[in-house]
């Protein structure tokens, strides 16, 4: 009996070692917001847009789904049971698909966001090589998620990388990765997101302002206070930027419902995932404003594959733009891409400088 227990408490010993190595492996190798930056890629010969006070301009912000969340697909923290897709098949053409959708629209500036590099829920395909190679456009590109092994769910996730993925048809002067705040304590947040803004600054013709453009992807799977948190620092880095004299159009994917989003498109079923509210409260000031499209849902819960005669079928607001008093709005529309390539749909802004 004793030369029994001691041999289960060895082999709980050993156990509980290989999960704190895990535990430490994970902590050492995740993403550092202190270390990591943007990369750029700088001018090509297709850079060919001039950009100056008084223009006009367009931008696409589109949440790809790393290319693995089109209509086929559900996903498990949504209520679905998917980790990935059924083959890379489906990956290689949910980013064929992708890229046609970008060079279709031929908008000046693309705004990105689940960008994979190397991830196995999207079979390893390098979606921003793919698509930086294709497009052959100056990029900035950041890191929100690197986690060498996500242990969950079974099959669990595995290796990930991603993150935001910006192209302009203008030089662009700089780029940077600004961190935002991590609702997740340790060792919970090895394997989660690191959020962070994705700033490019492309200079303005005769000026010495420029216009700033802000790419981000804010919390989803918290209890609120982490889009709170991240949203005030957002609002405070496009007032800073908007002081300076510059232009400000900050998009992407807010995870939270735009106002007037819930009465177009009420929540379903209370049990599953419901997106965050933003109201003018959340503007940095006077004269701001969001640009967004009711018409046309920009988002669908991941519960099931896509079927649009379902009437069960959750739709969401949750993908848009914030702009500075100096732009001003001509148009914004959602493309109705009937989530054949992600679960977001692509949102077209047109704006003035001034």
């Amino acid at each position: 009996m004793k030369k029994a227990i001691r041999v289960i408490l060895i082999l709980l010993l050993v156990l509980v070692l290989l999960i704190a190595a895990f535990i430490a492996y994970l902590t050492v190798t995740q993403l550092n917001p202190e270390t990591e930056g943007a990369e750029l890629t700088a001018s090509t010969a297709n850079a060919d847009l001039t950009v100056a006070e008084g223009d006009t301009i367009s931008v696409l912000s589109w949440n790809v789904g790393y290319a693995a969340l089109g209509q086929e697909s559900d996903f498990f923290m949504d209520g679905g049971q998917q980790t990935r897709p059924e083959s890379k098949a489906v990956v290689e053409k949910n980013l064929n698909g992708i890229f046609n959708q970008i060079t279709q629209t031929d908008a000046d500036f693309t705004i990105l966001q689940e960008v994979d590099s190397g991830s196995r829920r999207s079979y390893g395909v390098m979606e921003t090589t793919f698509l930086a190679d294709s497009l052959d456009l100056p990029n900035a590109y950041a890191r929100n998620y690197k986690c060498a092994f996500v242990p969950f769910p079974w099959p669990p996730l595995g290796k990930v990388s991603s993150g935001l993925l910006t192209f302009s048809d203008a030089e662009i002067g700089s780029a940077e990765r600004v961190a935002l705040p991590c609702p997740f304590s340790w060792p919970i947040s090895t394997a989660n997101l690191k959020r962070c803004l994705l700033v490019t600054r492309i200079p303005l013709e005769n000026s010495d302002h420029e216009l700033v453009l802000v790419n981000l992807h804010l919390e989803a799977y918290d209890d609120g206070e982490g889009k709170a948190a991240q949203t005030k620092m957002l609002t405070e880095y496009l007032q800073k930027e908007y002081e300076a004299g510059n232009y400000v159009i900050a998009g992407g994917d807010f995870n939270q419902t735009f106002p007037g989003g819930l009465d177009s498109y009420p929540i379903k079923d209370a049990s599953l995932w419901t997106p965050g509210t933003l109201d003018s409260s959340a503007l940095p000031g006077d004269g701001w404003q969001f640009a967004y499209d009711t018409e046309t849902p920009s988002c669908r819960l991941l519960n099931q594959p896509y079927d649009p005669a379902d009437e069960a079928t959750q739709f969401y607001v949750i993908d848009g733009f914030i702009l500075s008093p100096n732009v001003t709005l001509n148009t914004v529309e959602t493309l109705n891409a009937e989530f054949e390539f992600s679960d977001h749909n692509p949102v077209l802004l047109n704006v003035a400088l001034g």
